[in-house]
């Protein structure tokens, strides 16, 4: 015992802690591959938002075309007499219909590779929350309990607005 409290109460706390945390580094590192993944596909182009229109590198414009609400993707293309004529077109496009732009609607958070990420966060918090309440029907010390509901109901809370977030991607 350690000022009180259970050596195995520790242990399971910082695996609780341990799985905590790489439950938020999973959900950093999707979130940042998949803005890594949107700036790669459209690099050097740039959005003006305004005029809802892409500027391509050398300055022409990528007007919508098409958009898709089912698949929420908004297609934008530039005039292909300015494509066909550009001195870039054998490194920015192969098409003779002007370059073609595909732009996704859904943010990161409702896409379904979120969806999937924030799965396996929940699946890692659910595993804390059971190790924890598994340790306070084991040890039913006071110092035992204080440090294990200090980190119960936090890691709860962020569980259940994981969870209602995954239930409300999945309408």
């Amino acid at each position: 015992m350690i000022h009180g409290v259970h050596i195995e109460v520790l242990l399971a706390a910082a695996y609780a802690l341990f799985l905590v945390g790489v439950a938020a580094v999973l959900e950093f590192v999707a979130r940042h591959s998949h803005h890594r993944s949107e700036h790669f596909r459209n690099s050097g182009f740039v959005y003006k938002r305004k005029l809802d229109v892409w500027e391509c590198p050398t300055g022409h414009e990528l007007k919508r075309v098409k958009s898709d609400f089912k698949h929420k993707v908004v297609h934008y293309r530039a005039p292909a007499h300015k494509c066909n004529a550009c001195h870039c077109k054998k490194n920015c496009t192969d098409s003779d219909d002007g370059r073609l732009l595909e732009s996704r609607l859904d943010a990161w958070l409702q896409s379904e590779l979120s969806r999937f990420h924030r799965g396996i966060s929940l699946a890692l918090l659910l595993l804390a929350i059971i190790i924890l309440a598994t340790e306070m029907v084991l040890h039913r010390e006071k110092h035992d309990w204080v440090v294990l509901t200090m980190l119960l109901f936090p890691i709860g809370f962020a569980g259940s607005r994981y969870l209602s977030s995954f239930i409300e991607r999945a309408k």
